[in-house]
């Protein structure tokens, strides 16, 4: 097919491709371009090969281009969408309107276009531009699953309308009777099924799956009303225990812990509605919680393995009481005594003559007192006052983390999981094997049975534990945050003030958010 043919060259077609023979020497590009703006099929892919034709009187043809077809189709990969182009001018479509209708109709017969064709306007179409021509229906994915559980008891002290914190009013312990609701998962839904352009059904994906997170030993699953119900096997408390939803064993002590009843240690909570006597100890993995008006006198141990401690009317230790919690502990004021916690101390009123370990400390802003002592803290320590005016020595320090210890620490823990996972794989497949043969099993081949079970279980909780402390270390390390101690109201003479390696003992009255500034405390 001849496309153009004159005194200086003659443009040809020949199965979709095109050819320029010039007829004389030095045709400009420039005015080539005439050619290419006057027919919108012709598409030049060596322009190469245009200059070299260009450049001289031909001897031959030489291929420069394609001849695009009038109208062209393509199909999304997900056969969901059709894009139609046509490749000629508004002059040629409007004069050929007929055929140009005539020959899109043609195409999607062709590719079995049966779905989602969409009304054309054809005279309102450009030249090369794509327009959807079809469209299916894509398939709509169904409602994830959805998932809530029984709120827990929020530990923090209750605000009263003054504004001021009530540490002797705090929903602790939150207790469930056999059968109670913990949770529910309202199923994840089938998804709606799409169309595709050829009239094909497109499957929908169902919608995610969330499992329901909870101690087996404590809680069970039950499908009522079309939902997945948890609900409680066991009277007790609800908690947390390695991130896991549990209902925890719950002792209450209608009276105190001291003679009557000796030292206690206990696997789950422990509620005491007296106090601990002098030189009496409470162990418990959970929570525990000290009820009696007087507080603590003495006692020698207060520790929570996994959980908090609250002690409502605060501790008079005389050097010998220690409390420690997994996370936080709660506490009116604390006299001569030990508290460590890895996450928060909270202290009502005062703090004097004791020891403090946490990673934040915290009295209230307005009143609350550190006098003597030493208060020893990862983040920050926040309180009204330091120290007295008979300028008692008193210690606060502010540590800050040393990432390069801890990344040691991280790397040391996760090489010790590596090996306590391949020592539970082998105990796990000891277990199978021994399980094949329990029906046929003697007595001392049971007790072999039971105890490498009972030794995988402990493995398990070292693997829970140390997963734990990796993630506290990496939160750590991930953290951005600011290292201080805030005196509101007056850090007396003898406080000192220690942030990281840096410290300072004051000589008069000040007050102030003391951190580090260009690597020097600003105090």
């Amino acid at each position: 097919m001849v496309i153009e043919d004159n005194d200086n060259l003659t443009i040809t077609e020949k199965n979709g491709q095109v050819f320029l023979f010039t007829k004389k020497d030095g045709f400009s590009l420039k005015k080539f371009e005439e050619y290419i703006r006057k027919y919108p099929r012709f598409k030049i892919t060596s322009f190469t090969a245009l200059k070299k034709a260009l450049s001289a009187k031909s001897t031959e043809p030489q291929e420069i281009g394609n001849w695009l077809d009038l109208i062209e189709i393509d199909i999304s990969a997900d056969y969901m969408q059709v894009l139609l182009t046509i490749n000629e001018s508004p002059t040629y479509i409007q004069e050929n309107i007929i055929e140009v209708q005539t020959h899109i109709h043609k195409l999607l017969e062709e590719h079995n276009i049966k779905f989602g064709k969409k009304t054309l306007d054809i005279l309102s179409l450009k030249t090369g531009k794509p327009f959807i021509i079809a469209q299916g229906k894509p398939p709509q994915k169904g409602e994830n699953a959805l998932v809530s559980y029984l709120e827990q008891a929020e530990k923090k002290p209750v605000i009263n309308e003054d504004g001021k914190a009530d540490y002797f009013d705090m929903n602790f312990i939150k207790e469930i009777e056999e059968g109670s609701w913990l949770g529910e998962k309202v199923p994840a839904k089938e998804g709606i099924d799409g169309i595709n352009v050829y009239g094909e059904y497109v499957p929908a994906s169902p919608g995610d799956d969330v499992q329901l997170k909870y101690d087996a030993k404590s809680a069970y699953e039950i499908e009522e009303d079309g939902k997945i119900v948890l609900r409680s096997k066991t009277k007790g408390v609800i908690g947390e225990v390695n991130g896991v939803l549990s209902v925890l064993k719950h002792l209450i002590v209608d009276g105190d812990v001291g003679i009557e009843t000796g030292n206690l240690k206990f696997d789950g909570s422990i509620q005491v509605k007296g106090t601990v006597m002098a030189g009496y100890s409470v162990i418990a993995s959970g929570d525990i919680s000290i009820e009696g008006k007087e507080g603590v006198n003495s006692a020698e141990l207060i520790k929570s393995a996994e959980g908090d401690v609250f002690i409502k009317g605060g501790i008079f230790g005389r050097g010998i009481t220690k409390v420690e919690a997994h996370n936080n502990i709660y506490i009116k004021h604390a006299n001569e005594c030990t508290l460590q916690a890895k996450e928060q101390v909270h202290i009502g009123f005062y703090a004097l003559g004791a020891t403090i370990f946490a990673h934040e400390i915290i009295l209230d802003d307005r009143k609350g007192k550190i006098i003597g002592g030493k208060a020893v803290a990862v983040n920050s320590i926040t309180t009204a006052f330091s120290g007295n005016s008979m300028e008692r020595k008193t210690e606060l320090v502010v540590q800050g983390i040393d990432r390069k210890i801890l990344t040691e620490n991280a790397k040391t823990l996760a090489e010790k999981m590596v090996k306590l996972q391949e020592e539970a794989t082998k105990l796990n497949y000891q277990i199978y094997q021994l399980g094949e043969l329990k029906d046929n099993m003697t007595t001392q081949q049971n007790g072999i049975y039971e105890k490498t079970k009972q030794k995988y279980n402990l493995l398990q909780q070292d693997v829970k534990e140390t997963d734990r402390e990796i993630q506290r270390i990496l939160k750590l390390l991930r953290s951005n945050v600011e290292y201080y101690v805030n005196v509101t109201k007056e850090a007396n003479p003898g406080t000192i003030i220690q942030i990281g390696n840096k410290s300072s003992l004051l000589t008069t009255i000040t007050k102030g958010k003391f951190k580090l500034e260009n690597g020097e405390l600003n105090v």
